[in-house]
Formats: C-alpha cells, structure tokens, sequence
C-alpha cells in the first residue's frame, strides 16, 4: 500500500518544500498520530476555541487537556501576545488552527515554542493553499496536518508533513496500526457519495432529509455543535490516549476518517489533487471580492489567502444563514459557542480572554469564495447589516 501513496505524498512534498509527507486517511487521523507522538499523556495543548468540535475530541482521545488561547478577532487566529507567562510555562505544546484559511502567527509562535522547548503543531486543514511569513502554512510546525476534504472536495484523505523525515518510518508503522479495512460495500458507498448528494440538491430533498434525521434522533449535529455528553464523555477519559473509546464523537461527518483506502479514493484524490492549483486560484479571487465587500475588514496582513471560506461579520449571523439557505447556498463551518462555553472547566482550560472569540463565533459567517457573487447578491437583497466593530485585541501587538 506505501506504493499507492507515493504519488501522492510527493505531490504534497512539492508543495510543502520538501517536507517528508505521510498520507492519511483523513486529517483528524493524522493530528491524533501527530498529538500521540509528540506531546505525553497528560500533557496541556493550547489550542483556538474557534475550532471543530471534533478536533477537541481528538485532543481529548490523545489523553490531553485542551487549553483555549485567546484569538484575534479580526480574523479568528490565535492571539499569543494574550496568553499569560503562567499559560505558557504549563504547555506541553500549540495546535494552530489556520481557521478557514487564515493563517495563525506561526513564525512568533515558532519561536516561543522554541524558546519553551514544545513542539508547534499545525492544524493545516483550511489552509492547503495559505502562506505566513514567507512559507506554505506546514512548514513551520514539529509536524502539520492537511485535509483533501475541503478545498479538494475528495471527502477522504489527508496528509501528516513531518519537520524531521526520520520520523517517518515510525509514524507510518503507528497509521497501519490504526486503520480499518474498508471492504467493497464502503468503496462503493463512497464512489456512490457525489452522486446520490448531486441528486438530492437536484430534487431540492435534502433540507427534508435532514429535518427527517432531527426528528427520528438520528442526526449527528442537531446544532451547531454535537451533542457533548458529560457522562459518556467522562468515562471515556478514563480510558485514554485511546481512540476507540472517542469513536462515536471523532467520526462525526466523516465516518470513514480511519478506514484503509482502496483504489476508488486513492483515484479520486490523485485527480483531486492534480486540478488544486486552479481551484486554489478560483478561491484567491472570490477571497478578494469577499474581502472588498462591507461585511469583511482588509485582511490582518495585507494578503489574500486562497481561503477555503471568508468570514463575513455580519449583525444577525441566524438572519444571514436564513437569506443564504433562502438562495440554497450553505453556510456550514459554524463554530459557535466557542469550545470553553461548549464544554466547560471540566474539560478545558477556558480561555484567559475569551470575548474576541465569543464575537468573532457569532458574528462570523463563513462564506464560499466560490460563490461570492451569490452570497453578496443575498446578504445585501435580504438587508443584512455588517457587524459593529470587533473588540480590541486581548494582548499588545
């Protein structure tokens, strides 16, 4: 199997300026390698509260304490000039985020992790196509996770980048370990997967199909977030670093994330990946459109990122996500409440300055550059006003 991931690990070495690559079945199976080698039980991981749910599950089935930073509200990237000294000394390593495709200050976070002794860790997830600092988000940290489920649109796969290529023999052994056959029935389902959705965009069933799901109990997000479940939750920290006992939170919206590729996903990333340099494009100019308009500020750099989606702050995030779904353009990617509110002390660290999160978690809504002429049309047709102005930064520049 290490002769089919070789094309593609390749490819994403060239990118990354020759950082040895590991292909992985999905991006959240990668960042658990990546946290179980780098950081030993117990340890404490800043991260964003701005962040999927089930990142935070990973952190947890790694058996680490997640400690929320305080972020950047302009942009939702981590804040290190807001994490107190007392913070920091307590850190076993960083997890960036890169939300949406804005990258985290990785070169200031490099050299404190460095001055620390810890490993910076890159959640790539958003930011395949990003750079900061004079280099490709990934190529800062101890080690670097992608996704081939965004801006690629695979629905499988992912990459670990690794800073030292010795490492590389070990962490491969430890993925094989991990994984899970797949078998015909699920290659087939995935191979099935564009079509059947294309079908019920077509047929305009799926807000149906999930209401369905709602009301039978069976939908893994009734909200935003999913449903956390202190008691199981508790349990299953027991039983940690472990990911089996995390199963049931880690696999949400990609049940697949540690099954063994056969030869349908593997053909279908490899294309995916082929055609990025144009989608990456594609999404440099809808970013720019986006970033001109009255809902979004200028980027906190001066660049434009190939974002995966731009974060438009607008008044009424509920009203805005209404007057898109009204047009059938989604707004998925919504991380609200920040992860302190979702899931208390008794699980995280909270942050130290936690109201630029809490704004930029319900004032942002994330849109697809891709459909920038759309959303805008929407947003201004329906009188979604832009939000008001974001709260000062928790920590001098």
């Amino acid at each position: 199997m290490a002769a089919a991931y070789a094309e593609l690990e390749e490819r994403m070495r060239d990118r990354l300026g020759g950082r040895e690559c590991l292909y992985v079945p999905s991006c959240r199976l990668g960042l658990y390698l990546a946290l179980r080698h780098w950081c030993p039980p117990g340890g404490r991981v800043l991260m964003s509260p701005v962040n999927d749910d089930v990142i935070f599950f990973v952190v947890l089935a790694a058996g680490l304490r997640p400690v929320q930073a305080p972020l950047d509200p302009r942009d939702g990237s981590l804040d290190p000039a807001a994490v107190p000294d007392a913070v920091w000394s307590g850190l076993s390593a960083v997890l960036t985020t890169n939300l949406y495709g804005n990258p985290d200050p990785a070169p200031a976070l490099r050299a404190r992790c460095d001055r620390l002794g810890i490993p910076l860790l890159e959640d790539a997830a958003h930011a395949i196509g990003s750079t900061v600092g004079g280099r490709p988000v990934g190529a800062w940290g101890d080690a670097a996770v992608f996704s081939l489920s965004k801006h690629t649109g695979a629905k499988t796969g992912g990459f670990l980048a690794v800073a030292d290529p010795a490492l590389r023999t070990g962490l491969a052994a430890e993925r094989d370990r991990l994984l899970r056959p797949a078998g015909p029935a699920r290659e087939l389902a995935y191979l099935a997967r564009p079509r059947a959705e294309a079908a019920a965009r077509a047929l305009r069933v799926t807000p149906a199909v999930h209401a369905a799901l709602r009301a039978l109990g069976r939908h893994e997000r009734p909200g935003i977030r999913m449903p956390l479940r202190p008691g199981e939750l508790a349990r299953a920290l027991g039983a940690a670093p472990a990911l089996d006992p995390f199963h049931s939170w880690i696999r949400v919206d990609l049940h697949d994330y540690r099954l063994r590729p056969g030869a349908a996903r593997l053909g279908r990333v490899r294309r995916r990946l082929a055609a990025l340099d144009a989608v990456l494009d594609a999404h440099r100019a809808g970013t720019a459109r986006l970033l001109g308009s009255e809902y979004a500020g200028p980027p906190a750099d001066g660049a434009v990122q190939p974002l995966f989606r731009v974060p438009l702050f607008v008044e009424d995030r509920d009203a805005a996500v209404a007057a898109l779904a009204r047009r059938r353009i989604p707004a998925g990617y919504l991380y609200d409440p920040p992860l302190d509110a979702y899931a208390g002390e008794t699980f995280t660290d909270p942050s130290p300055a936690p109201g630029p999160a809490a704004w930029f978690a319900r004032h942002a809504l994330p849109a697809d550059p891709r459909r920038a002429a759309e959303v805008l049309a929407a947003l201004r047709a329906a009188g979604i006003r832009p939000a008001a102005s974001a709260p000062a930064l928790g920590g001098a520049r």
